[in-house]
C-alpha cells in the first residue's frame, strides 16, 4: 500500500514516503496507517471549506435585550451556607 501510493506521487513520492516514515519514527507509534496518515497529511493541500451561503439563515435580533441588574440584587439578599 505504501509503495503503491508513492508510485501514484509520481517522481516526489519516494521523498514523500521517506519523509512521512521520519515523521512516523519520531511518534513512536510505527504502523503502515499511521505513515499512510503521515503521506496523506504531506500531499493534500489545504483547502478551506466553503460555505454555501445560501442554506445559512442567521437567527436576526428583534428585541434589544434590557439588563436587569435586580435579579443579581435578589441572589445576594438570599443567605448562602458556603
Amino acid at each position: 500500500g505504501l509503495l503503491l501510493m508513492a508510485r501514484e506521487l509520481g517522481d516526489a513520492g519516494l521523498d514523500t514516503l521517506e519523509v512521512a516514515c521520519d515523521l512516523t519514527l519520531q511518534t513512536g507509534v510505527i504502523t503502515a496507517a499511521v505513515v499512510l496518515n503521515e503521506m496523506r497529511r504531506l500531499t493534500e493541500e489545504a483547502k478551506p471549506k466553503t460555505l454555501d451561503q445560501s442554506a445559512i439563515s442567521l437567527p436576526t435580533l428583534t428585541i434589544e435585550p434590557v439588563a436587569d441588574c435586580s435579579r443579581y440584587d435578589a441572589l445576594r439578599s438570599v443567605p448562602h451556607v458556603h
